[in-house]
Parts: structure tokens; C-alpha cells; sequence
């Protein structure tokens, strides 16, 4: 059986010598209790009797749920940013967590510079000061037993303010995935998000193209053997256009009927050994028309050298069929890509333009429209969670395979 836990309000009369020679006398406040934890004899001390009453109470409350932590050695919030910056290391790709550290850094750890967004960059990536800066205090010294709701509504503004709803945004997010990490880490209960806070304005929604006109442009690119499989495959597979160009012939396997998603290729064409999250390194199946498509493109792949290497590569020379082209075989750039692949195939058929990325999103909301599960969904887009695909969680029951009949289906094989 646990022992009660109680916390005593014991008050004393202080006395103090002013500089005019009078004696002041004013009340303390203590609360006196044993630590639940180490069983050692504590004491606070307040000004005022309902200070000393609240604190009880909470105190109380945290035994009570079992979420008391010593506030002495509770870590601050600059120190949960620290461990879950540490925590993304190898999960995500070097470029995104730059991204989090500059809005961690600058946006919730603080200071933040007061200034325009280009001194702010310089500063949190350089460290330039620009001449007579000043400085905001964010949340980066606050200890996490004692944040709260009021302190992370008034830096919210604050953000706002000086940075914008969307930089606000992105903080707020990480700052809830932060704290969510350190109350699982360091058994430290964290405070709930304050509601109605400022949003980013909507942004508008990808242009995606009907399944009607995705059944058109596949139907074109079965008929073109050269560049074809360049501008079908994302609405086939639904792959970001960095994890498309980075597709190596080692990760398509036929035998098994899946292509690996393990990589990805950055702007300036080299390859990352990780895809953009970690629940970005996924295993999609291959439909009927995509199977095909892969072993016709496989014999005229520009080779790297002699070996096949990249599926997706830049172009070589064209030699008399049924050789393969020659000289080429290395990175394609996305720039490229768009100019001489992705755009000349929507202006030849007369389709409305949609960008690569739109690509993916057709995939996903092609596989929602025909009754897939939003979790095989979003497994099969490579999300974390299914709330990232719909906003929703429904649980995954079937397996890849319908996936495969319902591209079939939509694009009319």
C-alpha cells in the first residue's frame, strides 16, 4: 500500500531593517513535504498564502498521477531540443534537419533576433550579428515543469509577430513533437497546446490531373519507349521526384514484383543512402502496366559504363536498336528532368500541367477514391502517419496487391 502523501503550510513572520531605520515585518509562506521520490525533507517558500496553496494542490495532483519530477533537476526546454535534434540523427536526411535545427534554434530555443528574416537567417546559420542587434527571449531557459499554457501562447505570438504564421506554424509543430519526446523520455507530464492559435493561411491545393487523364498520358507513354517511363512512373508508384531520380536497378526486383524506395538523389544529383524520413524507406508494388513498362525500359536504360545503374539516368547517344544508348548513365538532374521529360509530354497530349509532385498526390487520392485503406495508403506513400495522408487513421487490412488492382482499375488496363 502506498503511503499518504501530505503537504503541510506552516507561516512565519520575517523582519527586515529598511534604510530609514524601520523595522518591516511581512509573512512567509512555506510548503513542507517529502520528496515522493528520494523520501528527503523539502520546503518551498512563498510571499503569499494562496501561492503556497496552489502549489500544494498541484503538487498533489502530480503525486496523485504520478508525474512528479523534482523541478530542481527537471531539463529545460533548450535541453529537449538538444535530445530531440539527437533523436533525428540518422532518421531523417542531413538537409531536413538543418531545417529543424534553424526553427528550433531560432524559433522556440531563442534568442531570437528582432530584425528582418535575412538578418535572422545569417544569424541562427552564421552567427552574424548585424550591427546594434537585439535580442527576444523564446523558451530556451524555461524549465519543462514549468511551462504552461499562458508561456507557449504568448511565445506563439510573439513568433508570429516577428516571423510569420508559417514559420509560427512549424515551430508549434516541432515544439509539440519536442515536448511529446520528453515527457516519454524524462517522465516530465508536458502542457497541453493552447487552442486557437493563429494558422498559416490556406494554402491552396495541388493541381492534380483527373483519372481520366492520367489513363490518357499512360496510354502515351506505353507508346513511347524512349522517354515514356520517365513521366508515367510517380502517378504508377507515387514517389517524390527526388526518390524517382535516385531509383537504382538494384532496388527494382522482379522476381518479388516490388520496386525498393531506399534512397534519394539530392539537387545536385548525388545520391543520399536514405530517403527523405525514415518511413520513407518502403517497398511498392508493381503494377501489371508498370512491370512492363520497367522491362521494355531496361534494355534501352542508358548503362553506366556497361552495367546497368541507374534507372532514371541522363541521356546518352542513341545507337541502331536493339543496342542501348551509350555515354550516358549518370545523374539527372531535376531541372532537367521537368524541362526535357516531364513538360513536353503535357504540352503533346493537351493535357493542364501539373508539376511532378501533383504526381504523387494523384496516386494518393487515386488509391483513397477506389476504397483503399488510409493506412496502406499512406504506407505505400511512404508516411509516418496516416494522419499526414488523410488527417484520419483507418486500419490497414489488405495487403499491396490491391494497390495494384486499383491502378489497374482507374487507369484502364
Amino acid at each position: 500500500m502506498r503511503p499518504e502523501f501530505n503537504v503541510s503550510i506552516t507561516n512565519t513572520t520575517r523582519r527586515r531593517k529598511l534604510k530609514d531605520g524601520t523595522i518591516a515585518a511581512y509573512p512567509q509562506y512555506y510548503c513542507e513535504f517529502r520528496d515522493p521520490q528520494t523520501k528527503a525533507r523539502r520546503r518551498r517558500a512563498f510571499d503569499r498564502k494562496k501561492d503556497a496553496e496552489a502549489f500544494r494542490s498541484s503538487l498533489l495532483l502530480k503525486v496523485a498521477e504520478n508525474s512528479y519530477v523534482d523541478e530542481r533537476k527537471a531539463p529545460t526546454v533548450g535541453q529537449a531540443i538538444d535530445h530531440w535534434l539527437a533523436d533525428k540523427v540518422g532518421k531523417v536526411k542531413a538537409s531536413t534537419l538543418k531545417g529543424y535545427k534553424v526553427v528550433a534554434n531560432g524559433a522556440i530555443r531563442g534568442p531570437l533576433l528582432f530584425g528582418t528574416k535575412h538578418e535572422r537567417a545569417d544569424y541562427t546559420e552564421k552567427g552574424v550579428q548585424p550591427k546594434n542587434a537585439r535580442f527576444l527571449k523564446m523558451l530556451g531557459h524555461i524549465k519543462l515543469t514549468d511551462l504552461n499554457t499562458a508561456m507557449i501562447r504568448q511565445w506563439h505570438r510573439t513568433v508570429v509577430e516577428q516571423c510569420g504564421t508559417y514559420t509560427a506554424s512549424r515551430a508549434k509543430s516541432h515544439l509539440k513533437s519536442i515536448l511529446a519526446l520528453a515527457e516519454e523520455d524524462f517522465g516530465i507530464r508536458a502542457p497541453s497546446m493552447p487552442t486557437g492559435l493563429a494558422r498559416a493561411r490556406h494554402k491552396a491545393k495541388k493541381a492534380i490531373l483527373t483519372s481520366e487523364h492520367i489513363a490518357r498520358l499512360v496510354a502515351a507513354a506505353r507508346e513511347d519507349l524512349e522517354q515514356g517511363i520517365y513521366y508515367a512512373f510517380p502517378f504508377l508508384a507515387g514517389t517524390r521526384p527526388s526518390e524517382q531520380l535516385g531509383l537504382l536497378w538494384s532496388e527494382v526486383d522482379f522476381d518479388k514484383n516490388v520496386i525498393r524506395i531506399c534512397r534519394i538523389q539530392e539537387r545536385d544529383g548525388t545520391l543520399s543512402e536514405m530517403t527523405k524520413t525514415e518511413a520513407g524507406t518502403r517497398a511498392i508494388p508493381m503494377s501489371a502496366t508498370m512491370r512492363e513498362m520497367l522491362l521494355e525500359w531496361r534494355v534501352r536504360c542508358p548503362r553506366l559504363g556497361k552495367e546497368l545503374h541507374r534507372v532514371f539516368p541522363g541521356p546518352g547517344r542513341l545507337q541502331e536498336w536493339p543496342k542501348p544508348r551509350i555515354g550516358g548513365g549518370g545523374a539527372l538532374l531535376y531541372q532537367n528532368y521537368r524541362k526535357r521529360y516531364w513538360a513536353p509530354a503535357f504540352k503533346r497530349l493537351g493535357l493542364p500541367y501539373v508539376t511532378p509532385h501533383s504526381a504523387r498526390h494523384s496516386f494518393i487520392s487515386t488509391l483513397q477514391a477506389q476504397g483503399i485503406e488510409i493506412g496502406l495508403v499512406a504506407q505505400m506513400a511512404g508516411h509516418a502517419n496516416p494522419t499526414v495522408t488523410l488527417g484520419h487513421y483507418t486500419q490497414a487490412v489488405r495487403d499491396g496487391s490491391a494497390v495494384i488492382e486499383a491502378l489497374d482499375r482507374a487507369y484502364g488496363r
